[in-house]
């Protein structure tokens, strides 16, 4: 099972999964279960509900799942080789984690691994932003900020209901305790909406304009053939359009092959590079050309 053991992440996840129960401890026996209205009760607690285990799940696959770790230690003589690399071609080699880079690969100081199509290291999700966990990132920005929204609605609401009645009455609890649970909710609320909203615009542009967050920030020009749009978000999210992508429990079905193995396509065997380039390859840090004819 894919888990970074990183003290500042674990925290940040922790914190995640208390803020999210501590507002449905205020929406159920705060706001909903004191309310004389049943319809009204039930819609709201089983939406508010829904989207809190949906939004928890996807944080939950979005931190347990590799995100797209190259092998470690694999800048091997035998590994190179069977790449068969072709003339002119340019192979790079990770001098923290010693492994052979694929395109648009990036090395991750708190994963100590490197990440292919790394878009960042989010310590919320105690885990990295890659090309095989994107999908539940986006999932769970996307739900954290529907509840968000939803738990300052119903907070709105119910302030104009207790005005109108007696506050006693609005609520299981004293008034004061009452005032202070709904304004740290609407705090809470109005923080993570603004928050996970734009991590959810971000993410959504990076995949349709194929360009992570570190090749944008460093205005790195594309090297590799975009997949942008409608195509880039069905890669993303595992095939064509369906229910299944907005289900966290999913699997992606549809992703490329690792670059590595794209790079191993058939050359003659004028183009492999021999022992004695393999071995100046290995004693290098960042990447070396093949010209060997």
């Amino acid at each position: 099972m894919w888990f970074i053991r990183d003290g500042c992440g674990i925290a940040c996840a922790v914190v995640t999964w208390m803020l999210v129960f501590y507002a449905d401890f205020v929406v159920l026996l705060v706001m909903l279960v004191p309310s004389r209205d049943y319809v009204y009760s039930v819609i709201n607690g089983t939406l508010f509900n829904t989207l809190a285990f949906l939004a928890l799940a996807s944080h939950f696959r979005a931190m347990l799942t590799d995100p797209g770790a190259v092998p470690k230690g694999n800048a091997t003589k035998e590994f190179i080789e069977s790449l068969q690399l072709k003339p002119g071609q340019v192979v790079y080699k990770c001098p923290k984690c010693c492994s052979i880079k694929p395109d648009r690969a990036h090395h991750c100081s708190v994963c100590k691994r490197c990440i292919r199509k790394m878009d960042h290291h989010c310590p919320w999700v105690n885990n990295c932003v890659g090309e095989n966990n994107q999908k539940y990132f986006v999932l769970f920005t996307m739900y954290i900020a529907l509840i968000s929204l939803h738990a300052l609605i119903m907070v709105g609401f119910h302030f104009l209901y207790c005005f109108e009645e007696d506050w006693t009455k609005c609520s299981s609890f004293s008034p004061p305790t009452t005032v202070i649970l709904l304004i740290l909710l609407c705090f809470e609320a109005l923080l993570f909406l603004i928050f996970t909203s734009v991590m959810f615009g971000t993410q959504v542009h990076s995949i349709c304009t194929d360009e992570t967050g570190i090749e944008r920030l460093k205005n790195q020009k594309p090297t590799w053939e975009k997949i942008s749009g409608w195509e880039g978000m069905k890669l993303a999210f595992g095939g064509a359009f369906s229910l299944g992508w907005l289900n966290p429990f999913s699997n992606l079905n549809c992703r490329r092959s690792p670059v590595p193995a794209e790079a191993a396509a058939a050359a003659p065997a004028s183009a492999i590079l021999t022992q004695e380039e393999i071995e100046q390859f290995l004693a290098q840090d960042v990447a070396v050309p093949v010209l060997h004819e």
